[in-house]
């Protein structure tokens, strides 16, 4: 049984690392729609589709967030914790990919309900290979129904 590519917002500052990932993406030929957003307060707007993205269609709900902790305008544990606080997003799986090696962070980010803390691996091979795998893995793990699919409205 095939299942449907789901989208993955990322939520990432660094345009290299924005480019990495995108070439990452080329090159083991994810499936995924990738989208992007630049700051904290970018990543809300776009799961609340408000703002810019209250255009229908410019920000379907994601399967899968990819998120920054060292961000403008809203760092990522700030955007995880309102995800978590929050009755239609909490169950979002959340992978923080940051290059913090900070303890701190790492606890921080488990405590407010991340599925997984990356440190981003040095140098484009071994970064295209962390985001293959993880594209794989979630793949594979059975992700919990869209809010907006369960609704029959």
């Amino acid at each position: 049984m095939s299942k449907k590519p789901f989208e993955v917002l990322l939520a990432e500052d660094d345009e290299h690392d924005v480019v990495a990932v995108r070439r990452a993406w080329e090159k083991y030929h994810v499936a995924n729609p990738l989208y992007v957003v630049n700051n904290g307060e970018d990543c809300l707007d776009f799961l609340h589709q408000r703002g810019k993205y209250s255009e229908p269609g410019s920000a379907p709900r994601p399967g899968i967030l990819l998120l920054d902790i060292n961000m403008p305008k809203l760092d990522g544990l700030s955007v995880l914790k309102s995800i978590r606080e929050d009755a239609t997003l909490h169950r979002l799986p959340v992978i923080v990919l940051t290059t913090s090696k900070d303890e701190e962070d790492r606890l921080k980010s488990y405590d407010l309900g991340a599925n997984a803390y990356i440190v981003k691996p040095v140098g484009f091979d071994n970064f295209s290979r962390a985001v293959r795998t993880i594209s794989l893995f979630w793949q594979l793990v059975e992700l919990p129904e869209k809010d907006d699919e369960l609704r029959q409205d």
